[in-house]
């Protein structure tokens, strides 16, 4: 590609056939002459609508904490209320068989062949009628033997069959109603004695009224007990939310206090969990000044790049020139190329902000090829290297790039142009490498050529922003650009450096 000095040589308006040119380019790759394309061609950016979620973050931790507290002391209390209701249940039981064995080791038959004790049970309730605690001795043959606190009632017995010679069942426990509002749990057994044939059937009955209200006490006693647990845990649960998220409230006031303030960092000291939403936001602030102070700039170096040629065509109207059209022509020039050059600016930083970009570097160069070799059907253009290399560039601007670089390649070449892709991963920079068989640019020009509407070759069209949109474009994402000398082709060789996705 052939260089370009800065000339101020009032230019003619450009061949038609570039019209050809901006078609062949419309599906987003640059013109060559640098020139951005318009507003009306590049893809609108839409962003979804907002979406808020009203929930509390406290109030969500509550809930979450609260059902959890109340699963698991409800699970742990139903374990605990069955295995204490056992334990209860097994006493009971335990009691009632320590009466019966009581009975059976005191029982003896006397010479009509009937039971009695030879000594005297020792509880007091068995003697007075109606306790709720009996006994009774039941013999085939023989009338039932109840004890004094059945009265005039006696007890229905399941009884027990016989095994092989010798009848001697184990304890049996079960349930019965045969006494009205008076359920009983009974205790049965039933035997040979020594110097008896008869099967002899003990059983020892209690009421469960006594064993039923310690079960409801020791029930009342865990249901108040879990609550006031419950509602312990759950008051502690709401009272760490609340000091937990104590620090995002603190991030919220320090938020205001920049607002209000006018301070631009927050700087007060908060825990390490929150420290780093502290360093995203004061990142994100620095990135806002840093986009607040690029426009103050671009503002201000548009207002000073159009005070001069507005001056001149202000004093040439004044004095009514007779050269006022070729003024006006000139100077207008001069305003679109600063308008265009920071417009591409404008709209590579705005892209930027967006977010983190991810281009494959292979598609939009391919892209550039097609557009390129309708405008210059009898040149050469090959690229080799990566096929996945993905650099952290929107799409639109490294169009934007490759075509500026690609084009003036082509233009300003003899005929081949030859585009390599970095190939090795490992790098934090994508290297891209733009070479023709031009000739050249003198390395004394080189420094120069960056310059906003430096041309060194006169004689084709174009307004000298190409490069200084290459380079201020690649420097908005962090990249660089730089011109030497080709050694396969002979001509220019633009190196490209771009940070990779």
């Amino acid at each position: 590609m052939a260089s370009v000095t800065a000339s101020t040589t009032p230019q003619t308006p450009r061949a038609p056939d570039r019209a050809g040119a901006s078609a062949a380019l419309r599906d987003g790759v640059p013109s060559g002459d640098g020139g951005p394309a318009s507003d009306a061609d590049a893809p609108a950016i839409v962003l979804p609508p907002l979406q808020r979620d009203g929930a509390s973050l406290a109030r969500r931790m509550g809930f979450i904490a609260t059902a959890w507290i109340i699963l698991l002391l409800l699970v742990g209390g139903l374990a605990l209320e069955r295995i204490l209701t056992n334990q209860v249940e097994d006493n009971f039981d335990e009691q009632l068989d320590y009466q019966l064995t009581a009975m059976i080791t005191s029982a003896e038959i006397d010479p009509m062949g009937e039971v009695w004790f030879e000594r005297s049970l020792g509880n007091q309730r068995f003697f007075e009628p109606n306790s709720g605690l009996y006994w009774q001795i039941s013999g085939d043959g023989y009338e039932p033997w109840p004890s004094r606190s059945l009265w005039d009632r006696t007890l229905t017995l399941r009884g027990t069959g016989q095994v092989g010679d010798v009848f001697d069942s184990d304890i049996i426990f079960y349930d019965s109603n045969q006494f009205e509002e008076e359920p009983l749990r009974i205790a049965e057994r039933t035997l040979i004695l020594p110097g008896s044939d008869t099967r002899w059937t003990f059983a020892v009955a209690s009421a469960t009224r006594e064993r039923d209200a310690q079960i409801q006490r020791v029930r009342l006693i865990l249901i108040w007990s879990f609550a006031v647990l419950g509602l312990g845990l759950i008051i502690m649960a709401l009272l760490q939310i609340r000091y937990g998220l104590s620090p995002l409230r603190r991030v919220r006031a320090a938020i205001q206090k920049l607002r209000t303030t006018g301070e631009n960092r927050i700087t007060e000291p908060l825990p390490s969990e929150v420290q780093p939403l502290v360093q995203e936001v004061n990142a994100l602030l620095e990135h806002t000044e840093r986009q607040a102070e690029e426009a103050r700039t671009h503002a201000g170096n548009l207002a000073h790049a159009l005070k001069t040629p507005l001056t001149v065509l202000t004093n040439a109207a004044t004095a009514r020139a007779t050269d006022l059209s070729n003024t006006v022509f000139r100077e207008t020039r001069t305003m679109q190329r600063h308008v265009d050059h920071h417009l591409a600016r404008a709209r590579a930083v705005g892209r930027r902000a967006v977010g983190q970009a991810r281009t494959d570097v292979r598609q939009s160069a391919e892209a550039v090829r097609r557009a390129v070799e309708r405008l210059y059907p009898e040149g050469r253009l090959d690229i080799a290297g990566g096929k996945d290399t993905m650099v952290a560039i929107e799409r639109q601007d490294l169009d934007e790039i490759l075509g500026n670089l690609i084009e003036n390649a082509a233009k300003y070449g003899g005929g081949s142009v030859f585009v390599t892709l970095d190939e090795t991963p490992d790098s934090d920079m994508c290297h891209i490498w733009v070479e023709d068989d031009g000739p050249g640019i003198p390395e004394a020009d080189r420094s120069g050529i960056f310059d906003r509407g430096a041309r060194l070759d006169t004689d084709k069209p174009g307004t000298g922003l190409g490069l200084a949109i290459v380079r201020d474009v690649a420097e908005i994402y962090g990249g660089s650009v730089e011109l030497r000398e080709s050694e396969d082709l002979g001509g220019l060789l633009v190196e490209l450096r771009l940070p990779r996705a």
